[in-house]
């Protein structure tokens, strides 16, 4: 782990091939998108290829299988729930601050309205120093109670 902290969101985001999904598309495709690319969440893009949210795999889970939803009848627009994002310029500690607020594990970069890439738990660990680390988890997973939120907001 590095113990060097990074002073700004671009230093420790992931930008390697950050796969989206339309928001027009179902979530039995965003299912099967996760699985393909091996991830747990999607952006959410408009049709003016903007960014509009985050649909996660508990998402899907939580909010429409087990609420009884067919997810091939369900779009990942109509899961998108609060926005949060940043941009490359935002320091490393106001980032850690929106995800503490939001109780979200991953967090969009954006810049001029496009994603430019992606903040996870995986980039803090790689990125932060232990003392750092383990105060983040703390904050975030203690508030929560238990409850883990979704990466495009809260549950």
């Amino acid at each position: 782990m590095t113990t060097k902290m990074q002073d700004h969101v671009r230093d420790l985001m992931s930008t390697e091939s950050c796969c989206t999904i339309p928001a027009h598309e179902t979530l039995d495709r965003a299912a099967q998108l996760m699985r393909e690319e091996g991830v747990g969440a999607l952006p959410i893009i408009g049709s003016d290829q903007r960014f509009e949210g985050i649909i996660t795999d508990r998402d899907i889970v939580v909010k429409c299988i087990a609420a009884g939803h067919d997810p091939s009848r369900v779009t990942a627009g109509d899961l998108s729930s609060g926005l949060y994002s940043v941009s490359p310029d935002t320091t490393v500690q106001e980032a850690l601050d929106v995800m503490e607020k939001h109780q979200v594990k991953r967090l969009p970069v954006i810049k001029d309205n496009r994603m430019v890439g992606m903040i996870s738990e995986a980039d803090l660990a790689r990125n932060l120093p232990d003392a750092q680390l383990a105060e983040f988890v703390h904050r975030v997973y203690a508030r929560a109670g238990g409850k883990r939120g979704a990466g495009g907001g809260p549950e």
